[in-house]
Order: C-alpha cells, then sequence, then structure tokens
C-alpha cells in the first residue's frame, strides 16, 4: 500500500457517511479535506491557503445542488485531478454528463472503499471488456433511474411517464417486472 497517495478532497452533504469514508481514505494514506457543500469546497480551493486536489470526491447530489459543478473548479485548480464522482441515484445520463464534464469515474453507492481507491489511482486505459465492481448493468440503471423519476413524481405514473417521454403502457410493463439483479 501508498503510505502517502495525496490529498484528496471529499465533498458529500452526509455527514456520517463523508466522516466514515474520510477516515478510511486517511488510513488507506491520502490527507483528506472534506466539505459538506458545493459553496465549502469552492472555498477551500479558493482561500488563500486553497488545497491543490491530486484527488477528488464528489456526491453527485448535494442538498439540492449537483455535485457535477464541482468538477470544472476543481480541474481549474489542478487540471491533473484523478475525479469520482459517487451517487446513490446513478443514471445513465448524469454518467455521461460527469464523464463529459472531465470526471474520470463515475460509481454508484454502495461501494466498498477499495473500489473507490482503486478508481482513483488506476490510471491504466478503461477496458470495455471490464465492467469492473460496483458497474451497475444498462437496465438495472434503467430501473433505478424509473425508481427516482417514479418517486420525485409522488406515485404517479402519468406524469412519470410525460418525465420519461415514455408512453404509459409501457411504463407500467417496466413497473410490472422484478428489479434487475446484479
Amino acid at each position: 500500500m501508498n503510505s502517502g497517495w495525496g490529498e484528496l478532497l471529499l465533498v458529500d452533504d452526509d455527514p456520517a457517511f463523508a466522516r466514515v469514508l474520510g477516515r478510511a481514505l486517511s488510513a488507506r494514506g491520502f490527507t483528506v479535506y472534506s466539505a459538506a457543500s458545493a459553496a465549502e469546497a469552492v472555498a477551500q480551493l479558493n482561500s488563500d491557503s486553497a488545497i491543490r486536489p491530486d484527488f477528488a470526491i464528489l456526491d453527485l447530489n448535494l442538498g439540492g445542488s449537483s455535485g457535477l459543478k464541482l468538477i470544472g473548479a476543481v480541474r481549474q485548480v489542478n487540471p491533473e485531478c484523478r475525479i469520482v464522482v459517487l451517487t446513490g441515484y446513478a443514471s445513465i445520463s448524469t454518467a455521461v454528463d460527469a464523464i463529459k464534464l472531465g470526471a474520470d469515474q463515475y460509481l454508484a453507492k454502495p461501494i466498498e472503499v477499495d473500489a473507490i481507491v482503486r478508481s482513483l489511482t488506476d490510471v491504466r486505459a478503461p477496458d470495455d471488456d471490464d465492467a469492473g465492481e460496483g458497474t451497475l448493468s444498462v437496465s438495472r440503471l434503467e430501473w433505478e433511474h424509473i425508481q427516482r423519476v417514479l418517486t420525485e413524481n409522488g406515485g404517479n405514473i402519468s406524469a412519470t411517464a410525460r418525465a420519461l417521454k415514455m408512453h404509459r403502457r409501457t411504463l407500467q410493463r417496466k413497473l410490472a417486472k422484478r428489479p434487475v439483479r446484479e
């Protein structure tokens, strides 16, 4: 194990999760700086004693704000920073957005700390045949996205179908199926 990977910026609005993950990453050789919001993270990056993180872990949903907005700020401070976006609501569209904006990895929670460390420290080119641990199938991503939109619409099938630009009957058929297993 590397005894000193470098500085890591951890941005997550869940204090318990951030505390546990921060301790685990510190134990693995990272110098961890935590922020509970996008504004707090930007303040740390732009202060007089600003950090220049070698690594960043950004939660996608930061109390109504998007962690994706921080990718540019982190890249501005250190263009070589390895950025991982974590989310409890994985979807194909946000994964594509994260990568387009400059994230190196997009991982769905829950995930083991060692998988996060591997994604931060493994700089080899991605292998299309190796989906890796913790990577969700397209079917599972679709199921979770539908569930999230359904929840946002208070369980209203018609409103969810409109939001997904999907015929209501198609949505009902998809919902009648059991969740895709991983």
